[in-house]
Order: structure tokens, then sequence, then C-alpha cells
């Protein structure tokens, strides 16, 4: 049975068009207004709240907790200090991928780990012989982010923190009246951003909270078609549309390494042994067949399409979410997976994997199109991610 968030008295009344969606097993809005436009907009121009609770999230203490998450994921958390936060993804023994998210080190010995999809199991499977107490605390915690240039604002006016110390990729405790939580410099849309965890049991004070005190900003709630437009400028995948998790895969070819994913950058293939870590140190050392890019649609040439066929050129207004073959002349050479037209940099583009010969920026490559019910071929360029990377993002 699906279930509502901590927030959902709160956003239920405000989706217009009752345009419900799916995550995690919980139902999340589309879009609060008829159409997403203004949402996507409050992300670029001035602050959005978006409700981010189906995140799966489990607290890790103990004396070995800090040796648990080195053992599954790729980054190393030797590194990570107090109050710091690392993106990283976790493999099977093979060095694919498996799932995505952050960990946060809490306290020397506590940490949150965030993720796309239920990882318990995984967890315990991993914690043999290791003195550690893991937590599914996803029900239990209410998840809201705070995204875009007027962000730092709306926490200033609404919390009691210090956000001006607060680096990129940095967590730090606050109080709001009797409600503690913890803020994250973290986000999914590839602007200025904050996250903000607070228990359950406040979600709905928090929430009346920040909409009163972010209204002077332009504080807007935004759903996930707002989102997926920033997401897809930022260049930040989504699990289950651009990578498929190695535990869901049928066959060997749907798994996907960090490598591939253009997360190479998260592997430490210096530290202990971690799982995946001889199969990822094997591929390091000859050149991944893949890459993950992001592709620019030449605009004249799609307009000469649809010009063929009489009409102008028509493009969702939603990111779309599928699989969409990329030629190098005749020999189809990857597939783009979500694409979009992007209303900041007013062009048609999409995350793709490409074969390793054709993935060098500045390629020359075609991806489908249909055209009245007909399947043409536009130019497009390969580009190096993210699109869209503001100097406020990290600032």
């Amino acid at each position: 049975m699906l279930r509502t968030t901590p927030f959902h008295s709160r956003t239920a009344p405000l989706c217009q068009a009752q345009n419900w969606r799916r995550w995690a097993g919980y139902v999340v809005a589309s879009s609060y207004e008829l159409i997403h436009d203004h949402e996507y907009w409050a992300i670029r121009s001035a602050a959005a709240l978006l409700d981010v609770s189906p995140l799966y999230k489990y607290l890790v203490r103990g004396r070995d907790a800090a040796r648990l998450l080195d053992r599954i994921v790729t980054r190393d958390l030797r590194r990570c200090a107090v109050g710091q936060v690392m993106y990283t993804s976790w493999c099977d023994e093979a060095g694919k991928v498996l799932d995505d998210g952050t960990v946060t080190r809490l306290e020397e010995d506590l940490f949150r780990l965030t993720a796309a999809e239920p990882n318990l199991r995984w967890l315990h499977e991993n914690s043999l012989g290791l003195d550690v107490g893991i937590q599914d605390v996803s029900d239990a915690t209410a998840a809201l982010a705070v995204q875009g240039p007027a962000a730092r604002d709306v926490l200033r006016s609404a919390l009691d923190a210090d956000l001006d110390g607060l680096r990129f990729f940095r967590a730090t405790r606050a109080q709001v009246r009797d409600m503690p939580l913890t803020i994250t410099r973290t986000g999914y849309t590839g602007d200025l951003g904050y996250e903000l965890w607070v228990d359950a049991r406040h979600a709905e004070r928090m929430w009346d909270h920040l909409m009163e005190e972010g209204r002077r900003y332009g504080l807007t709630p935004a759903g996930i078609l707002a989102l997926d437009l920033a997401r897809i400028e930022a260049g930040l995948i989504l699990i289950d549309v651009d990578y498929v998790p190695a535990r869901k895969a049928l066959i060997q070819a749907r798994t996907s390494s960090p490598f591939e994913l253009g997360l190479g950058w998260t592997v430490r293939l210096d530290k202990d042994s971690f799982v995946g870590h001889r199969a990822l140190r094997a591929e390091h050392a000859r050149p991944a067949a893949w890459q993950l890019r992001g592709l620019e649609i030449e605009w004249d040439a799609l307009e000469r399409l649809y010009a063929e066929a009489g009409l102008p050129v028509e493009l969702p207004a939603t990111a779309w979410r599928t699989s969409v073959p990329v030629y190098a002349g005749d020999e189809q050479v990857g597939y783009a997976t979500s694409g979009c037209w992007s209303p900041l940099l007013k062009q048609y583009l999409a995350l793709a994997h490409v074969q390793a010969p054709h993935a060098a920026p500045g390629t020359s490559l075609a991806m489908e199109v249909t055209v009245e019910h007909r399947r043409r071929r536009a130019p497009a360029r390969v580009r190096e991610l993210p699109f869209f990377n503001p100097e406020r993002k990290r600032a």
C-alpha cells in the first residue's frame, strides 16, 4: 500500500491537479500547480521547497561504524570529518553499482546513510563481526530540500544556524523553537541548496514555519517535474532511469560501474579493500568501455526535421525518461536515458551512455527523434557534464 510522507497534510491541499506519483512506496506531487513552470523557475531564480522524505535513511553507530561503511562504499571514509557529507556509490563484488547516496558523519561514531533503494539487509550482511548498530530511520526522519539562489536567505530568516560558515557538502545542527534538526548543504538541483533533516513528529510545524518565513523570498513548493528538469541540467543521474542497479539487472550488459557512470572520482582504490575493490582496480587499469556524457541536440537541424513535416518543433514540456538510440553515422554507439528542453539554457539536452571511442567532448553524433510518427536522427554534440554549474552552488 502506498504511504504518505510526514508533510502530506500540507502538500495535499496545494496539489491543484492531484497529479501524484510513486517514490519508494510513497506518493509525492509531480507538480503543485497545473503546470510546473513556476516551480522550476523558483529553483533557478528564487527558492523552492521540496519534500524528499521518501529517501531511505539509515543511522550507523558504534566503534566500527566507519569501518562498516568503508567496507561498503567507494569513498574513503577515513577522510570524512565530523560535520562532513560525502556523495558516494556502492557496488557488488563485480564492481557494478548497486546504489548511490550520501554519507554524513554526524559524530565521531555516528553516520547517516541516505539511499534511493532499501539497503538495510546489505548493511547487516556486511556488518558481520563488527561492533556496530544499524537503525532504519526512514519513516522517523522527515526531509525537506530548500533549493535556489535565495535558499540561504530563506534559512537565515527561519533558522538559528551559522549558514554563512556552512561549506558545500558540510552539515550543521540547528534549533527552531523546540525542534532540533540537521542541515546539510546538499541537494539534487545543481544549485545553491540545503537539505533539512528533522524528526517526523515536527514535520508539519517545520513546513509551516519555513513557508511563513520564506514567503518574502518567493519560497515555492516544487514537485518532481521541476526537480527532474533541474537535475538533468545539473547532470545528476537517477537510479532505474540513467542506470540499472546491479541487483535488478537481468543481464550483465545492463549493469554499470562507477567509471562508466562518471563517478570514477568517488572511487578510492588506495584505501583498504571494499566490496568490488578488486574488480574496480582491474577496470581502472584499462579504459572503460562506456562513458556517461551529456548531449546537446542541434536546434537548427531539429527545426529542419520538423519543417519537412510542415510542423514547428514539438518537444515535451516535461523531462523524458526512456532509452533512445544514439548513432555515429549508421552505427549505434550508445543510448540516451533522460532528457529535456532546458528553460534556462534554451537547449535540448540529454544524458547518454556512449561507447568510449565516441565519448570525447565535441564529438558529433546523432540522437533518434520521432517526428510525426517517423523515426529521424537529429545531430547532437557530446558535452562534459554538468550542463549547468553556477558559482553560487559552492560559494
